[in-house]
């Protein structure tokens, strides 16, 4: 591995769009979403947090079947009602590594392929590296330490787009080969036609 590295995955919201819990539902190789992201962050990451809330017992029993497990840790956010920075701040604040990968739930599709070569766009020149795909930002995304840092002191009506405005923060940019960074599954039509 290139760099300390600790997934970060949230996992705590109500689906309330989805009409069901978006964590568990199952793509067409079996796998849950979760069981998808989980597998493929754990061959890139030293450690992946997953960030519960709302039903956090389903998605740990979930993800008993895991192989290495033992690179997993749930971390349970009670605010997660407040919103997802409460969660990725909950996840932070557990955490202690050089990089952390900042995961969606609603992106399962990514190849393995693509988190190889995201990882290696580590640089410590810069303190954030997002890809991009014919010039549009899309997720997931890398930052460092000094990053963390600024998430975790900031407010809880903030959000990750707010911490990115900081102009101190260093960016580097990552044209990649799939639209798959643009992936977002909110509701029953969104699954459908994935």
């Amino acid at each position: 591995m290139l760099s300390s590295i600790t997934g970060i995955i949230l996992s705590a919201g109500l689906s309330e769009r989805m009409n069901s819990l978006k964590p568990l539902l199952k793509l067409g190789n079996g796998n849950t979403f979760i069981q998808n992201i989980v597998v493929k962050l754990t061959r890139v990451c030293n450690q992946v947090i997953i960030v519960t809330g709302f039903k956090n017992n389903e998605i740990e029993e979930n993800l008993k079947s895991i192989e290495e497990k033992e690179k997993i840790k749930f971390v349970f956010n009670d605010k997660y009602k407040s919103g997802m920075f409460t969660s990725l701040q909950k996840g932070l604040s557990t955490a202690d590594s050089k990089w952390y990968l900042y995961h969606f739930i609603d992106q399962p599709s990514l190849p393995l392929n693509f988190y190889s070569d995201f990882v290696h766009q580590i640089d410590d020149k810069f303190n954030w590296v997002q890809p991009t795909h014919n010039g549009k930002k899309g997720h997931p995304i890398l930052f460092d330490d000094f990053v963390k840092q600024r998430i975790i002191k900031s407010g809880i009506k903030d959000t990750l787009r707010d911490v990115a405005q900081d102009k101190s923060i260093k960016k580097k940019f990552w044209e990649c080969n799939t639209n798959l960074i643009f992936q977002d599954i909110d509701t029953l039509s969104d699954f459908r036609e994935m």
